[in-house]
């Protein structure tokens, strides 16, 4: 049977805003950072609260990262989410915006940079951004502090995203996770009050599967480890929940508790046939778990 064990001291590291041997920009109040490759060349996304929004480039003969963009501040006020993703060949990425005067807005690249493609509904105060295909139609899903979340389906013609409807009922949705189990898509629609709900795409909206324990709850992760599907609900005021997908149910079933302050992200590292996740904290240090099998057969 599988289970999760932090079992290396050694790997556990107090956060530093900075990355060893390699010359990088000051971020001032970074909430976000996402790294993305086009034809060969490494660019970086760097989402920030105060002084702006930048994109930078790789430069491999200078060994530094080299700010070739500023991103409309206008537009872009209080970011708290990016998602790269690519439609028909190009590249795009989204940042959610969660200011009163901000709009979650997609950008395009267009070989030099990226430029303002279009914005999604603005004044809504979106936490979180999570990009999906369902029946090979791309689509965007956004969550927001002041509305249920809203589904965007890409349109061929118009080339954007178009308003297709809502997952009723599930207000104060803070983050969007998805996996897929079969041909099955899934969501986890991650709540800091109340439950979190696991949700099943049925060909025209979600339905509800399962309720989740999540009270205090700004992140979660789903991910997997050979045949094993599980999911992590990180939470402020208590223990992290990891839950264990049941095939024969097709549900999830509480696997196993965290001790982690106030995780923001969980990122599952796989090194040769070792299976790590790093549970990155807010309040304290970050923690690395590795995931072993025992054999209980004997």
């Amino acid at each position: 049977m599988p289970f999760l064990d932090r079992n290396f001291s050694i790997f556990q590291r107090q956060a530093q805003p900075r990355l060893i041997g390699v010359l990088f920009p000051t971020a001032h109040a970074a909430v976000y950072c996402k790294p993305l490759v086009i034809e060969g060349q490494l660019y970086i996304v760097l989402a920030q609260l105060s002084q702006g929004s930048h994109i930078y480039r790789w430069d491999g003969y200078g060994g530094t990262f080299v700010k070739i963009q500023d991103i409309d501040a206008a537009r872009i006020q209080k970011p708290n989410d990016i998602e790269t993703f690519t439609i028909d060949g190009e590249w795009y990425f989204v940042i959610a915006d969660s200011s009163k005067a901000g709009s979650t807005t997609v950008y395009k690249w267009n070989k030099v940079g990226f430029y303002s493609h279009h914005s999604l509904h603005p004044w809504h105060r979106d936490t979180d951004a999570e990009y999906v295909e369902t029946d090979n139609k791309p689509k965007l899903i956004l969550a927001s502090s002041t509305q249920t979340p809203v589904i965007y389906q890409w349109s061929k013609s118009q080339r954007q995203f178009t308003y297709l409807t809502e997952i009723p009922g599930m207000l104060d949705v803070h983050a969007v996770k998805h996996f897929h189990f079969g041909k099955a898509l899934y969501l986890c629609l991650v709540r800091f009050i109340g439950d979190s709900k696991l949700v099943k795409w049925e060909g025209h909206r979600f339905t509800e599967i399962q309720a989740l324990p999540s009270r205090g709850s700004v992140g979660a992760q789903p991910f997997r480890v050979a045949h094993w599907q599980y999911l992590v609900l990180g939470s402020d005021f208590s223990f992290s929940h990891v839950y264990l997908w049941d095939a024969g149910k097709l549900s999830f079933s509480r696997f196993q508790d965290w001790n982690v302050r106030a995780p923001r992200a969980f990122q599952v590292v796989p090194i040769h046939s070792v299976n790590l996740v790093l549970a990155s904290s807010f309040k304290g240090n970050t923690i690395v778990y590795r995931h072993l099998v025992i054999d209980t057969s004997a």
